[in-house]
């Protein structure tokens, strides 16, 4: 079977699609399943002109509006770049980016299309102040997912809590399948250490979605109490000068360091001891499994895909979104018991190699591909 996997940003940037579906491209090959990789550069900008026609609902409406003409505009640039580089069929197009999806369909519309929905636009958008809920982008952005049930032989998410999100937006939730991300466990290399003082890390883009400014006011708290740390934050974005900022005035200046983005942070992670992210919303949070990869314990918000891959008290520690006094507490009780915080990092660490293999994936999505394919035939 010879395999195009469409993603939307290049390979090389963060995140578990990017971050993952490379990998998968080495193990289908290995298997003797041809597979390409394919994306639109950032450089690809107002290029296309033919429009990607929508099956579900009317666009017109929209076109007035800057959120919803930027990603038509994107759907008619991915549509000229794949008509550009495309010149060869495929027996099946895995789509990861709902404007691949649409894109490919158009283009290829008998080639088996799965389709894989890793997050929400609308919802990041929401949740960084940029639209409101309810509103035209909402709406228009939402509406995008009944398209893709149109447009997908086989639908499929990240985790139980996203499909429960997309029910509301598609006629038939129950035949979404669910896939979580998976991990070359190759990449991740625990080191045995111990640090004086407790190390703590957050790796994400700088958005106010992901709640870093709840993380910096818990922080504040610990200091209040006397309990010694560092926390290590990495990556970038918008609101990273807001951030820095509110440190200085929580008086946090020397007990944060901001590192700007990086390319392979799981490098970087085993030297650390306990990873946290106070995320608003997520559809799986991929950097959770990763950060168990590298024998972290785990403090999360019981927000998504979060709440499915900790147990509270058994692989890590869950509280409440926006609640900077419960996250104090929790990150408390890793500093001040360390014996707590090995078992927690250990027992994250067994889910993580046992539920989020990339040989699961693997195994997973070749039966998916065979169903949605049966004519393409085994090597």
């Amino acid at each position: 079977m010879e395999i195009l996997q469409a993603l939307f940003f290049p390979p090389e940037q963060p995140g578990g699609v990017s971050s993952m579906v490379p990998y998968m491209q080495d193990r289908f090959n290995k298997v003797g399943w041809p597979t390409d990789l394919f994306s639109l550069p950032k450089r690809i900008r107002g290029k296309g002109t033919e429009e990607v026609r929508l099956h579900t609902f009317d666009p017109e409406p929209y076109r007035d509006n800057p959120i919803a003409a930027k990603y038509l505009q994107t759907l008619s640039d991915y549509l000229w770049w794949t008509k550009m580089r495309i010149k060869r069929n495929y027996d099946l197009i895995h789509a990861h980016h709902p404007v691949a999806a649409l894109v490919m369909k158009q283009v290829f519309p008998d080639t088996p299309l799965v389709v894989t929905i890793h997050s929400s636009y609308e919802r990041e958008l929401i949740l960084n102040g940029k639209i409101e809920e309810g509103g035209p982008e909402h709406r228009f952005l939402a509406s995008i997912y009944r398209e893709l049930e149109h447009a997908a032989d086989r639908l499929l998410t990240v985790s139980d809590s996203f499909r429960r999100y997309m029910a509301p937006y598609v006629d038939d939730a129950e035949a979404i399948g669910v896939i979580a991300n998976g991990f070359d466990e190759r990449r991740f290399k625990p080191i045995s250490h111990e640090n004086e003082v407790t190390q703590l890390i957050t790796v994400c883009r700088l958005v106010p979605a992901k709640g870093i400014d709840i993380l910096l006011r818990a922080c504040a708290e610990l200091k209040d109490k006397g309990h010694p740390f560092v926390l290590h934050i990495i990556g970038d974005g918008p609101i990273r000068k807001e951030l820095e900022t509110l440190a200085t005035e929580l008086g946090l200046y020397d007990d944060i360091i901001f590192y700007g983005y990086m390319l392979h942070p799981e490098e970087f992670m085993p030297f650390f001891d306990v990873f946290v992210l106070p995320s608003r919303a997520e559809a799986f949070g991929s950097v959770f499994a990763e950060a168990a990869l590298c024998w972290l314990a785990l403090v999360g918000t019981d927000v998504g895909g979060i709440g499915e891959q900790i147990e509270e008290g058994v692989n890590g520690l869950l509280v409440p979104p926006d609640d900077a006094a419960a996250l104090a507490a929790a990150l408390e009780r890793l500093i001040t018991d360390q014996t707590f915080r090995y078992q927690l990092a250990r027992a994250a660490w067994d889910k993580a190699k046992k539920a989020y293999s990339l040989t699961r994936v693997i195994s997973q999505l070749k039966q998916v591909y065979l169903e949605a394919a049966p004519g393409a035939a085994e090597s």
